[in-house]
């Protein structure tokens, strides 16, 4: 199954605030390997593919340093087609001794972490067959266990970075929020998630179509967190992309009924979640 194709409701794209654009796009070319498709003075369109936007950079105007107790993004995940692709992402940056924040074997998936210069959180992950997934009553097993480097570099042998493979995609997007309780209830009652694992009261990975997370939810250094300022660099808004206007407009009269703050600005719907952060719906 195709977990980020229709009728799967998926985070296709994740819009960034920056304090400095160009050392953001030095970062995100040279670095993570993606590719600019639109750039204006304060704004950029990442891209893998040269089609599909995965990240809108934008810098406001004075900008302030991320805060890492407030709401917003803990990171982005961009998924990569193959095991191998891992492994020359992984090989690139050894080689370029970028700082990397850990790695690990999730059961489900494998996956590198680092962050941009905003401190915003990366990771570069692939799938494992979702056929050998387990799955206990409703909830997928994961773990978090050592990452397997040497096999990932050895599949990467003597092969040069040139950028992540175009179908590299973004696979999911982990949030930091207030509380969970109200969370569960606006993502899934409002915003039509399945719950598919619960850690405690601190953590909750949600998704359709019994993908092991479209969106991580956790409080583990935000709980009883704000909003960050619009001046704060870090996450501005995500997309969600829904199959139909009919079902975009099922989850915003769910949303309205629940007292959820919903808005249409320029012909586009946005939502905030109960942590204050802004989603945009989008039909795909």
């Amino acid at each position: 199954m195709n977990f980020h194709e229709k009728p799967q409701v998926y985070a296709p794209t994740v819009e960034l605030k920056v304090a400095s654009l160009e050392r953001s796009l030095a970062f995100y070319q040279e670095v993570i390997g993606l590719k600019v498709l639109e750039h204006s003075t304060t704004t950029a369109s990442l891209t893998a593919d040269e089609v599909n936007v995965l990240i809108n950079l934008v810098q406001p105007d004075n900008v302030t340093p991320r805060n890492e107790r407030n709401t917003g993004l803990y990171h982005l995940a961009l998924l990569v087609p193959t095991r191998k692709d891992l492994g020359i992402v992984l090989k690139h940056l050894i080689e370029t001794r970028n700082p990397l924040q850990g790695g690990s074997d999730h059961l489900v998936s494998e996956a590198i972490y680092l962050a941009d210069p905003d401190m915003n959180g990366i990771e570069i992950y692939v799938d494992r067959p979702s056929e050998n997934w387990q799955w206990h009553n409703e909830y997928v097993v994961m773990d978090s266990k050592r990452l397997d480097v040497e096999g990932l570099l050895a599949l990467a042998e003597n092969e040069s970075f040139t950028g992540l493979p175009k179908g590299t995609i973004m696979g999911h997007i982990h949030l930091q929020v207030s509380d969970l309780a109200s969370t569960e209830k606006f993502y899934c009652d409002g915003l039509g998630f399945d719950v598919v694992t619960k850690y405690g009261a601190q953590a909750l990975f949600i998704s359709t179509g019994r993908y092991h997370h479209h969106i991580g939810l956790n409080t583990w250094h935000s709980a009883g967190g704000s909003a960050a300022s619009e001046s704060s660099a870090g996450l501005k808004n995500f997309t969600l992309l829904y199959p139909s206007e009919e079902e975009k407009l099922k989850v915003v009269n769910r949303l309205k009924d629940m007292g959820a703050t919903v808005f249409v600005e320029d012909g586009t719907t946005f939502t905030k979640d109960p942590s204050g952060i802004t989603i945009k719906l989008l039909v795909g």
